[in-house]
């Protein structure tokens, strides 16, 4: 299965005002050309505005479709540039709601780790300009996926994103998401993929122990 990037896209943080209060944020990427250093838990250029909920080895990377951004601007009822969700790689040709958790993907000279799927937070509402856009956003099913770095390199739009590894548990990223977003009474199904990340075992555990708590986007 190989599907191929359409933009790689990355950001600085920044400053914004937002529902009567200033915050940083790194959401508004801009698409880069050439080759793009992939190494630690960023790519060359980008950096996380909050480290305690954003980025980090599980969410190193952050990929979104473009036929899932044509379903959107169906929705919306305009277009969407690459980068518009925060994502770092735009793709096609792969269908990233139905990835399963840890599969692999050899992209340019570097290889990734789906973790699992972005929940959104209050950013992605301020990038739309719309307040209620996060409860869209994870009603609509389509989150995109993190993943984590397992070989350094480098990569550029154009490039191949190959599937060449899936996992038999067959935990898909969409499914995460249903059962955070859905039915919370199956989070012991999310524990059978050894490879997701770190924070959704604590939560799906913590709901086991009969917790409440919520991941940050």
């Amino acid at each position: 299965m190989a599907g191929s990037l359409v933009s790689v896209n990355v950001a600085m943080p920044r400053e914004i005002e937002w529902l009567g209060r200033r915050a940083t944020t790194s959401i508004w990427k801009e698409p880069v050309s050439g080759r793009v250093r992939v190494a630690g838990s960023n790519l060359a250029g980008d950096e996380q505005a909050d480290r305690r909920f954003h980025g980090g080895p599980d969410k190193a990377v952050y990929a979104y479709a473009r036929e899932d951004y044509e379903w959107w601007a169906e929705e919306l009822r305009r277009p969407l540039p690459a980068g518009t969700f925060g994502e770092n790689l735009t793709l096609t040709g792969i269908d990233l709601t139905a990835a399963v958790v840890g599969e692999r993907w050899a992209v340019g000279s570097t290889l990734l780790e789906i973790s699992g799927p972005r929940t959104p937070c209050w950013k992605i509402g301020a990038r739309m300009a719309d307040a209620e856009f996060p409860v869209y956003f994870a009603a609509a099913g389509r989150p995109g996926a993190y993943l984590r770095i397992l070989t350094e390199g480098e990569l550029e739009a154009g490039d191949a994103v190959e599937v060449v590894q899936r996992r038999g548990h067959r935990l898909t990223v969409g499914e995460v998401a249903r059962v955070y977003h859905g039915d919370r009474s199956r989070a012991a199904e999310l524990l059978r993929a050894p490879e997701l990340g770190e924070e959704w075992r604590a939560w799906a555990e913590e709901r086991l122990a009969g917790a409440h708590s919520l991941l940050p986007g």
